[in-house]
C-alpha cells in the first residue's frame, strides 16, 4: 500500500503539536495531552492488529482501550508530558508505516472485525478489509485530532 496520505496525516499532526500554544479545554474535552496520549494508545493497537495481518493471524481491532481518560492520564504520565508523548508518537507513527508499506493488495483486503468508539458511542463494529481501516485512520482519525488539537489553541483577538 502506498503511504503517502498516511506520512502526510502525521506531518500535519507533528506540525500542530510543535506549534504548541494549547490553552485547556472546553469542560468534559481532553487536554492536548491526552489527545497525543490517545493517539500513541491507538497506534500501538494499530500496529498489532496490521502486524496479525501481515502474520495471516485472526485480529480483532478495538480501539477501547486507547479512550480511557484512566489509561491517557497514565501514558501521560508515563511519558512525562507532551514532549515525551510526541517522541513515542513518531517512533509509533514510524512502525506503523513501516508495516503498511509491507501491506499487498491480498493483505490489505482481510477482513478484520473492526471495533471503532467515538467518546461512547460506537461508529464501527463490522469486519473490515484491513485497507479500508488504514484508510479511515489516515483521512479521518489523524486528521480529526489534528483537529483537536488546534481548535485547544486560543483564537489570538
Amino acid at each position: 500500500m502506498d503511504t503517502a496520505v498516511l506520512r502526510r496525516a502525521y506531518d500535519v499532526l507533528f506540525a500542530e503539536i510543535a506549534a504548541g500554544g494549547f490553552g485547556r479545554p472546553p469542560d468534559g474535552q481532553w487536554t492536548a495531552e491526552r489527545v497525543v496520549a490517545h493517539v500513541v494508545s491507538s497506534d500501538v493497537l494499530f500496529a498489532e492488529a496490521t502486524e496479525a495481518v501481515l502474520a495471516g493471524s485472526p485480529y480483532a481491532y478495538y480501539d477501547h482501550d486507547a479512550i480511557g481518560r484512566s489509561q491517557l492520564d497514565e501514558l501521560v504520565t508515563e511519558c512525562a508530558g507532551l514532549a515525551g508523548l510526541t517522541d513515542r508518537l513518531r517512533s509509533g507513527s514510524g512502525r506503523i508505516c513501516a508495516l503498511i508499506d509491507r501491506l499487498g493488495p491480498e493483505a490489505a483486503g482481510v477482513p478484520v472485525e473492526t471495533h471503532i468508539h467515538d467518546g461512547d458511542r460506537i461508529v464501527i463494529d463490522e469486519p473490515l478489509p484491513w485497507g479500508r481501516v488504514v484508510d479511515i485512520h489516515e483521512r479521518v482519525h489523524l486528521p480529526a485530532h489534528t483537529d483537536q488539537l488546534r481548535a485547544l489553541r486560543p483564537d489570538p483577538a
